[in-house]
């Protein structure tokens, strides 16, 4: 068997699994022991992707998953007999149709999962790293459970696929900032948060920016230009401007379009947009801005423009765009 760097598709993996090595971290933190299964491959319906996690404690407290269903407890029992020192337990599951709903596949497929001990010192740059969006590379020697860590672009290019070799990517996460804490921001900026998205708001507006507007959200009340100018805008990043205030508009639009953020999108009419093009008429890429912002769904109320807008960025960071 050889598996080569996994490379998954970082819009498959769950939004939480961030939050699983967390969780993990935290259990090995109050004395607890944990063991960590990960995807390693998958055929079929399996509902999780390659690389998902899970995390599970001596007494059999999980977070995360490895499937949809009876795989689960499999899983849980196989990790809370795997002993300190021992190499990765690595499991087996595929099914026919018939059976399939009785272990989570519900239409037929197969999935192999590792099961193995943590370093914590490892998550714990992975987990750094990530606020960093610098993305890191776990290795785990699938024989012997040895694990190692990669870290930035250049590092990570030089794994090279070996046998018995599991390699996990882990990217920063997809995240979304919004310009203009208005209506349509406070429905986007929950959805977002749903799909995967760390969401943002900015608004020099104080009374805009109120906690009670958008909880769980993190706000920065302040003018977009000097905000984004602290803000790491990359290939994992959206960018929607709904302030319908041109200073501010504009403001976002020019550090969006100056960086590499995979989407860029404006609230406003064809006309409304063709004078802005105008005022941004020295910066490059205005091909690259969504105007009117969102799929065009006939969307009258704020919260049907925040499904449109959100359609359009997860097709965008699906590749399905246009």
């Amino acid at each position: 068997m050889c598996l080569d760097t996994i490379r998954c598709d970082p819009a498959d993996l769950a939004a939480d699994d961030g939050e699983v090595l967390a969780a993990a971290l935290a259990w090995m933190a109050a004395g607890d022991s944990v063991r960590l299964a990960v995807v390693l491959s998958t055929w079929g319906s399996a509902p999780r992707a390659a690389g998902s996690y899970m995390a599970v404690t001596n007494d059999g407290r999980f977070a995360g998953s490895v499937s949809g269903g009876c795989v689960e407890a499999a899983v849980i029992s196989e990790a809370r007999e795997l002993e300190e020192g021992a190499p990765p337990c690595l499991l087996s599951f595929g099914v026919e149709d018939e059976a399939a709903w009785q272990v989570g596949l519900p239409c037929g497929g197969s999935i192999r999962v590792a099961v193995f001990r943590p370093e914590p010192a490892l998550l714990t740059e992975i987990l750094r790293r990530q606020v960093e969006r610098v993305p890191t590379a776990l290795a785990l020697e699938l024989d012997s459970g040895a694990q190692s860590l990669a870290v930035g672009e250049e590092a990570i290019a030089t794994l090279e696929p070996a046998e018995n070799r599991f390699v996990r990517l882990h990217e920063a996460p997809w995240s979304m900032i919004i310009a203009g804490a208005v209506h349509i921001a406070q429905v986007l900026a929950g959805m977002a948060r749903s799909v995967g998205f760390a969401v943002t708001v900015i608004d020099p507006r104080r009374a805009f920016v109120a906690e009670d507007r958008f909880p769980g959200t993190s706000l920065i009340c302040g003018e977009p230009d000097a905000v984004l100018a602290g803000i790491t805008l990359d290939r994992r990043t959206a960018v929607v401007s709904l302030t319908h205030v041109p200073r501010l508009d504009d403001a976002a639009l020019r550090a969006a379009l100056a960086s590499p953020a995979f989407y860029v999108g404006a609230l406003g009419s064809r006309r409304t947009h063709a004078k802005r093009c105008q005022r941004l008429e020295d910066m490059g890429g205005l091909e690259r801005i969504s105007a009117p912002v969102g799929l065009d769904i006939g969307a009258a109320t704020p919260a049907e423009i925040a499904v449109s807008i959100l359609a359009e960025v997860i097709a965008a960071r699906r590749g399905k765009r246009g």
